[in-house]
């Protein structure tokens, strides 16, 4: 198949979306497709460059005026809607995926639509994760309004979408999306199952003892306000093993410098790094604990990642993520938000060593279902079922959308929420 993936920003490392479509791309090259990318930047560093394979569609991109600092710090450009660049490149292709929901993929369905082409879409981008940025991550009419947003302009004008979790697939119903559902991981890359075995299989010595030895404990993600590293570094103060702890932070983002700062009272100051996986690997097979603290969350694949090289998660219950799923009993979730319930968390796992070592096991094995080739797999079948589909024309929920644009779904919803203030 000739597979376009549709997506903003592509070349970046500090972006879940845009890395998961580089994995997934990958593995469709090893399966003996050919993916082009439609996007709007471009690759500008060496290691941006090695993503490239081939030609890919170039749109342009730009930045709403007063999102500037928001955009650059989290590295997320918007893709310019460019229809001469994005017929082009739909013609191309057999097939079109869209990963974020916004003006670009929105146009790009449009245009695939008045030709009959075959397109699915992915539920990579949640509102939350947008309102957040804005200190609205909990206002529910806001997120609603986003949801509404996406469902009129993306996601009920194709036949399918890509769901990486049972929880956003459920949110997908609770607001009224008509597409079907298909529960994918993104998926994690097999080495770090196969190190999680190797470490557990050799491993000889006793747990480290948090009265004598430095405790590395350590997050991956973006720094942003939504993922709430600043609970785990208070939760360190409230600890009885404060004067023990190191606290690594893999990630970059909009509140590095405000992380930095809160960390100052710790008397080990957290580690805040920009790793590529084969440092990453090794950084998470030094960690004695790893901690999630997101609000929200669509998966969280540097969860399973961490789990999979053998580590206890202590994960955020929050009922906006996903995460959860991935907790194999209580021990493992603690009071999203709530530093002191989350020191306990840790100071049961550190009290109680032999017992960590023995759910590490645990926790590694369950990350075999997680492997990117299978998830790959699914994701294949979901493409072959909407092209075997689209052959006998498009249908009556896609016919009634097509004229719906993305300007024209937010100018639907300001009314709707103006009606609602009023």
């Amino acid at each position: 198949m000739k597979i376009l993936f549709v997506i903003d920003t592509y070349y970046t490392s500090n972006n879940g979306t845009s890395i998961s479509a580089q994995r997934y791309a990958a593995v469709l090259r090893q399966m003996g497709h050919e993916v082009r990318i439609l996007c709007g930047d471009k690759p500008e560093t060496e290691a941006a460059r090695k993503l490239q394979v081939g030609t890919d569609f170039f749109a342009g991109t730009f930045i709403f005026p007063g999102c500037e600092n928001a955009c650059r710090k989290n590295e997320f450009f918007f893709g310019k809607v460019n229809k001469p660049v994005i017929r082009e490149a739909i013609h191309w292709a057999d097939i079109v995926h869209i990963f974020t929901p916004l003006f670009f993929g929105s146009a790009t369905i449009k245009e695939c639509n008045k030709i009959g082409k075959p397109v699915t879409a992915a539920f990579h981008v949640q509102p939350e994760n947008i309102t957040s940025q804005f200190g609205l991550g909990k206002v529910a009419f806001v997120n609603n309004f986003f949801y509404a947003l996406f469902r009129r302009g993306t996601f009920n004008r194709v036949r399918h979408v890509h769901a990486p979790s049972h929880f956003i697939a459920n949110e997908m119903r609770k607001h009224n999306y008509t597409a079907q559902a298909h529960v994918i991981s993104n998926g994690i890359n097999e080495e770090f199952i196969r190190v999680g075995q190797e470490k557990i299989k050799n491993r000889s010595l006793p747990p480290k003892s948090p009265e004598k030895d430095i405790i590395r404990i350590m997050m991956i993600g973006r720094l942003s306000q939504e993922k709430r590293q600043d609970v785990i570094i208070n939760a360190v103060s409230y600890s009885k093993y404060a004067d023990r702890i190191q606290l690594v932070f893999a990630g970059n983002g909009p509140e590095l410098e405000r992380y930095q700062e809160l960390g100052k009272r710790l008397k080990h100051q957290p580690l805040f790094l920009f790793l590529q996986r084969d440092e990453l690997i090794k950084e998470l097979l030094n960690t004695d604990l790893y901690i999630h603290a997101s609000d929200m969350e669509i998966e969280a694949i540097s969860c399973i990642e961490a789990f999979a090289t053998g580590l206890v998660p202590v994960i955020a219950n929050s009922p906006d993520s996903a995460t959860p799923q991935f907790a194999l009993d209580e021990r493992s979730l603690f009071l999203p938000g709530d530093p002191k319930d989350l020191a306990r968390a840790i100071d049961y796992w550190l009290d109680h060593p032999q017992e960590r070592h023995m759910m590490e096991e645990k926790y590694a094995e369950n990350a075999h279902k997680y492997t990117i080739e299978q998830c790959v797999a699914l994701f294949e079948q979901m493409l072959k079922q909407e092209i075997a589909e689209n052959s006998g024309g498009t249908n009556e929920t896609i016919q009634n959308t097509t004229r719906v644009t993305m300007l024209g779904a937010i100018k639907h919803q300001f009314i709707r929420l103006y009606h609602r203030i009023v």
